[in-house]
């Protein structure tokens, strides 16, 4: 599928601001977009040149102001009189220099909600620091969780802190602020920080460490690799299989497809002095045969069992193909498609990532700007296009 025909979504008629940033805000921005949400991004005119992300700044309009021209500002001011949120990625005390403090903004449009996004906080003894991803994780116990016994943490791409803990902890927040807005008509900032977003995922496993069921020793937990039947293994193609087996019926049932019943105490499944000559077996095991064929070998059985799948292989394999998990846009892209699903208000694909400024002069145009106006703005450089 290379294209489609775009469907309102849940949040169709809300208006969102994007304030032009990296990774995070990005992120939130797109998962309100493909939800509905009308969202201009406001890029710097340094980002004229800058490649986009066909994915990550899919299905929003991009106009290009430079915010230090008072003009310029002025035209992002209308642009925010005129919104249910602005979405803002800067370190604390920016968005107020560049003119948009939240108190102010607050009171020319009190419905406003104001989404802020950082990795510690927008107070605190290391608010002001620089960070990335890597570093938030540090800090709220999730890196420290990740990773083989006896080796370094391993960072899970930047998908707990940018995204999971960052991005999408900061839409959640901006939506929820926004529903309270219909009803008391006070809008609000939503203070979002990834070292918190971060520790909010880890909700679980903390309670499994507060139960006693949980070891701070890497590796060697249930759900951290520790346990053999839920891991991935090397096959004779050396591609992998993904292996889950926690219950004991889908335990019996691995053990009867890899054949190794005979080397394998069932009862034993969850005693830890076991599991290394368990490990020993199952990898000696899927040795035996290529990924491909260990799939066919467990089709129909429920071992929760799967194949690991690499990026470009993910559009093809059948379930995806079947609830068109995946598609691919006319520049060849692989796009995740959007999610959750909603049945009264489908949200269809989204829209190309916009060129950088491509909208300017529309957008323009629908704050009320007559041609001259416009001209005499892109002649001044407060707006590019």
């Amino acid at each position: 599928m290379s294209g489609g025909t775009r469907a309102p979504g849940p949040l169709a008629g809300m208006r969102i601001i994007e304030l032009g940033g990296i990774g995070p805000v990005p992120f939130a921005a797109m998962v309100l977009a493909d939800l509905g949400a009308e969202v201009i991004r406001v890029q710097r005119p340094a980002d004229r040149k800058a490649p986009q992300n066909p994915v990550l700044d899919r299905g929003r309009r991009s106009l290009i102001v430079d915010l230090k021209n008072p003009r310029g500002a002025a035209v992002v001011q209308s642009l925010i009189d005129g919104a249910d949120a602005v979405l803002e990625g800067f370190r604390p005390g920016v968005a107020e220099r560049l003119g948009f403090d939240p108190a102010k903004l607050a009171e020319r449009s009190p419905r406003l909600v104001f989404g802020r996004m950082t990795g510690y906080g927008q107070d605190g003894p290391m608010a002001m620091r620089a960070g990335h991803d890597i570093n938030y994780i540090a800090l709220s116990g999730a890196l420290g969780a990740i990773g083989r016994p006896g080796s370094p943490p391993t960072p899970p791409l930047n998908l707990v802190g940018d995204f999971g803990g960052g991005g999408m902890l900061l839409a959640v927040g901006v939506l929820a602020a926004m529903l309270n807005a219909r009803t008391t008509g006070r809008g609000q900032v939503v203070d979002a920080a990834m070292v918190e977003g971060s520790g909010l995922l880890m909700a679980m496993i903390y309670g499994r460490l507060a139960q006693g069921v949980w070891t701070v020793d890497r590796g060697r937990n249930v759900l951290d690799g520790g346990a053999p039947f839920y891991d991935a293994y090397e096959c004779a193609d050396g591609r992998h299989i993904a292996v889950g087996a926690i219950e004991p019926q889908f335990f019996a049932n691995l053990v009867d497809v890899l054949g190794v019943a005979g080397s394998v105490d069932l009862a034993a499944q969850r005693d830890r002095e076991t599991w290394p000559e368990m490990r020993e077996t199952f990898t000696k095991a899927f040795k035996e045969a290529t990924r491909d064929e260990w799939v066919e070998r467990f089709a129909g059985v429920d071992a929760c069992v799967s194949p690991v799948l690499t990026m470009d292989e993910v559009v093809a394999h059948p379930h995806n193909a079947d609830r068109e998990s995946f598609f691919t846009d006319s520049g060849g892209a692989i796009h995740p498609r959007p999610a959750p699903r909603f049945a009264d208000t489908p949200t269809g694909l989204p829209g190309p990532a916009p060129v950088p400024g491509q909208d300017t002069h529309a957008i323009l145009s629908e704050l009320g700007h007559t041609s001259e106006e416009i001209e005499d703005l892109l002649a001044e450089g407060a707006v590019v296009r």
